[in-house]
């Protein structure tokens, strides 16, 4: 087989350059399915995954959406729908955190998987499976856009980049709406280009679905809004061909908003599912309690006025979602970061952040791209030839800006949507580069040494692909001291603790936990499980025994307070007197305090 596709990569037939790169394509696609699965199998639940898979389980069994209204229901119905083949799985309707509470996800969630008599492993896995599909979807966009427009050999190398992505291989094994996003974000882009180019009905009803299903994914993109609209100006004006051009322009705006109609009406019945059985009364008083604290009175009280009326429920209850987001991205979240705590944010936090979790061969051939995009540049007629390249600049340049504007600083994986296309032109100026006539095979070694790097960075820290730093920042076992939350540890590693205290802690040895994220110590600890809590004194610690922490709640009380906080900081400096004795996957520190 090996030596039938060395003959037909060395024949000049198109037809046969394209099969052994549908081939290669196919593997690394493959390979990445691989590692994706193989590896989540022994993470347990992360923070995020507590209150997504439980809910798509109740939004698939009850057709009632009173948890998690902050995200959007279509990737946590894909990641449910498996469970529904699971024999035996008990829904806790009776249990206050779900015929009381208001949006009680959490509290439902730690119930639902770990305390109703529930296999949680078992519909953890399974609930993730759904999520792999959809990473190897966008790898294949990912590799059928670059392609398209830079040829083959693009393609792979585009694919190379998602497939040894350590935050797409750390995110897409989870049940969370990051890389759901980033897919929805791309594949709309994709078709939305198409039906630009070419305004036909076809186009026009495939990019309308593909804009719907994308604000179906998370409720950031609503970016793609303004963002479509000047792509749409932007084309209508400098790129079609059509006369006279103010009539183009009111007819592209027109097909436009006809895209976008189509994406709004698709949103209808899938909403409408998920408020089928949600009691009317309830969702009007749930809607009211949830945007109590919402700056403009006007839009949340035509929000709460619309959840009762039966046409328009579906509509208000996917509008209470987007003000959420809203109002969460302004008030931020609690955080760890290059020393400091604070709730309020850090305008350097994401440009730091990207540039230490992505891989360092990619920062290199980036800035070399970029250097190469800007010569290019000067060139005659190279905007009105590049349309797509521009428009895949401008949607990065507007959601990094959104992005740095918010105070919600919890992770790189916030940044998704702008990495297959970020890898997607970098890929297109490399080879373009790389094939210009002078120094042909120089060009290539370099690049070779380059993909070597990132694929023996990334293979290394199997299976923690959500540890990952790269070598700016000292690598994994470093990474703590700039960040953590879903940066690092997002309870990913509580199984890994159970194996490791099985291992090496007698039989009737306790160890005390202070753990952060969507698992249960208690479930996997049994009677070797003690609580701690971080503000405690550190004299009333039990000399003689274990201690395990998060990194995240360990850097939490070790941080200083930054600008503005207020709460309690500090109270894990006391450890710095110790060493710990183990590291479970970069992510749980475990100290034998003896004095």
């Amino acid at each position: 087989m090996s030596n039938k596709l060395g003959e037909e990569l060395r024949s000049s037939s198109p037809f046969a350059k394209a099969r052994v790169t549908n081939v290669i394509a196919a593997f690394l696609l493959l390979l990445m399915f691989a590692l994706a699965v193989t590896s989540m199998a022994g993470d347990s639940a992360t923070m995020d995954e507590v209150a997504h898979l439980p809910a798509g389980y109740s939004y698939l069994t009850q057709k009632d959406m009173r948890l998690n209204p902050e995200h959007p229901p279509l990737i946590k119905d894909l990641a449910a729908a498996p469970l529904l083949f699971i024999q035996g799985i008990k829904f806790p309707s009776e249990i206050k955190d779900w015929k009381e509470d208001i949006n009680g996800q959490w509290e439902f969630g730690y119930n639902f998987l770990y305390k109703t008599g529930n296999p949680a492993d078992k519909m953890i896995f399974w609930g993730r499976i759904p999520m792999v599909l959809i990473l190897i979807l966008l790898g294949f966009y990912v590799f059928k856009w670059a392609r398209e427009l830079f040829g083959n050999k693009a393609g792979l190398l585009a694919l190379f980049f998602f497939s040894f992505s350590p935050t797409f291989l750390a995110h897409g094994r989870l049940v969370t709406t990051d890389v759901g996003a980033a897919a929805g974000a791309f594949i709309a882009v994709y078709y939305f280009i198409k039906f630009l180019k070419n305004p036909g009905k076809r186009n026009i009803i495939i990019a309308g679905v593909a804009f719907g299903a994308a604000m179906l994914c998370k409720f950031s993109l609503v970016l793609l809004v303004p963002f479509f609209a000047l792509i749409t100006l932007a084309w209508a004006c400098f790129c079609s061909e059509t006369k006279p051009r103010i009539k183009t322009v009111f007819k592209y705006i027109g097909l436009a908003l006809l895209v976008g109609i189509i994406g709004m009406v698709l949103i209808w019945p899938v909403y409408q599912y998920h408020v089928w059985n949600y009691p009317a009364e309830r969702q009007v008083k749930d809607t009211e309690f949830l945007l109590s604290s919402f700056g403009n009175r006007n839009l949340a009280n035509l929000v709460a006025w619309l959840a009762d009326k039966p046409v328009l429920r579906a509509y208000a209850q996917y509008a209470l979602g987007v003000l959420l987001v809203m109002q969460r991205g302004a008030g931020g979240h609690t955080t760890y970061f290059l020393g400091e705590i604070s709730a309020a944010g850090w305008k350097n936090y994401f440009p730091i952040v990207y540039s230490i979790k992505v891989p360092l061969a990619f920062h290199i051939l980036t800035i070399i791209s970029l250097l190469y995009a800007a010569w290019l540049f000067k060139k005659k007629g190279w905007i009105k030839n590049h349309f797509t390249e521009l428009s895949m600049l401008l949607f990065i340049g507007i959601y990094w800006a959104a992005s740095l504007a918010s105070n919600l600083n919890i992770g790189v994986r916030h940044l998704l949507p702008v990495f297959p296309f970020a890898f997607l032109l970098v890929s297109g100026m490399t080879i373009n580069l790389a094939e210009k006539r002078s120094f042909l095979k120089i060009k290539y070694a370099g690049l070779a040494i380059l993909l070597l790097w990132q694929a023996i960075s990334v293979a290394s820290i199997y299976p923690h692909f959500l540890a990952y730093f790269n070598e700016l920042a000292g690598g994994p076992n470093r990474g703590y001291i700039y960040t953590v939350d879903s940066n690092l540890d997002w309870g990913q590693g509580l199984k890994r603790l159970k194996n490791w205290v099985d291992k090496n802690l007698p039989q009737n040895q306790q160890i005390y936990v202070d753990y952060f994220g969507g698992g249960d110590a208690q479930y996997y600890l049994k009677e070797k499980f003690v609580p701690w809590q971080g503000q405690r004194d550190s004299k009333d610690f039990p000399k003689g025994n274990y201690l395990a922490v998060s990194a995240t709640l360990l850097q939490g009380g070790w941080g200083k307070p930054g600008p503005g906080f207020d709460q309690p900081t500090g109270y894990y400096q006391w450890l710095s007197a110790y060493q710990p004795v183990a590291k479970i996957g970069y992510s749980i520190f475990v100290y034998y305090i003896n004095q």
